[in-house]
């Protein structure tokens, strides 16, 4: 008896880990106390026993929807520190996920922020995100004239690993362009002295046959240029910064 009581002991110290650990403890308890009572239970008539044999059946259904339900709402709060191969991306994946969540707090007229989905896109992010040292894989080039207006926007991509050259201007731009590789370049619309500046450089990029993924950053104003942006060869823009973040690192993961 020893023996099996000391395996439960062991197995239950590994589920209490994490929440997903605990829920998985619960409901075994739960089951199988359950178990033991219909099947131990000869003093029970069939009308007494019916309820537990309605349990039995019913519970797992339950605890497939709760469960379809946890992963699909609340995926970024299942996992401890330690399910993470690495812990550095557990760190990784928490700034990655508040950064988005200031860039949101500041971008957005409702404070309302659904840190569930931004949890989900950071661990997705940081699972598929450049190698280690790969620096042209993860090398994007941001072009603004107004960078301090982006700073989290930038800490949530170097967190799942990407790293950034900032250019100022058009120019500046096409002057790092010609001199090193980048994965992915993203851009405002509008900058002084050209309202279309986001499109003068697309346009000069893909006049050059340089098909590097770009995407443009822009204010919802600058939207009006989406049919635009996608006619010169653009592969997105958007005005929301976990929309940025998503299309940007699915793209360079394909």
């Amino acid at each position: 008896m020893a023996g099996p009581v000391e395996g439960f002991g062991r197995a239950a110290k590994g589920l209490s880990g994490n929440p997903l650990g605990i829920i998985a403890l619960f409901i075994t308890l739960v089951y199988g106390l359950a178990a033991l009572v219909t099947t131990f239970s000869g003093d029970l008539t069939a009308a007494e026993r019916l309820p537990l044999i309605y349990f039995l059946v019913i519970f797992p259904i339950l605890v497939l929807a709760a469960f379809v339900w946890l992963v699909s709402k609340h995926s970024g709060k299942l996992f401890a520190p330690r399910d993470f191969r690495d812990e550095d991306n557990y760190v990784n994946v928490v700034t990655s996920a508040a950064s988005l969540v200031a860039a949101r707090q500041g971008a957005a007229d409702e404070p309302e922020v659904d840190f569930g989905h931004l949890a989900r896109l950071a661990i997705r992010a940081v699972g598929r995100g450049p190698a280690p040292g790969a620096l042209a894989e993860g090398r994007i080039l941001w072009v603004d004239d107004n960078p301090a207006s982006n700073v989290y926007e930038r800490r949530a991509f170097t967190a799942a690993g990407y790293n950034f050259v900032l250019a100022l201007s058009t120019d500046a731009a096409l002057d790092h362009i010609g001199q090193m590789e980048f994965a992915a370049i993203i851009s405002d619309i509008g900058r002084p002295g050209d309202d279309e500046a986001g499109l003068t450089l697309l346009k000069e990029l893909r006049t050059l046959g340089i098909t590097v993924p770009f995407f443009a950053y822009t204010t919802v104003h600058g939207l009006k240029f989406r049919d635009r942006l996608f006619a010169e060869g653009g592969q997105g823009i958007t005005s929301d910064p976990d929309s940025l973040f998503e299309y940007v690192t699915a793209a360079l993961a394909k």
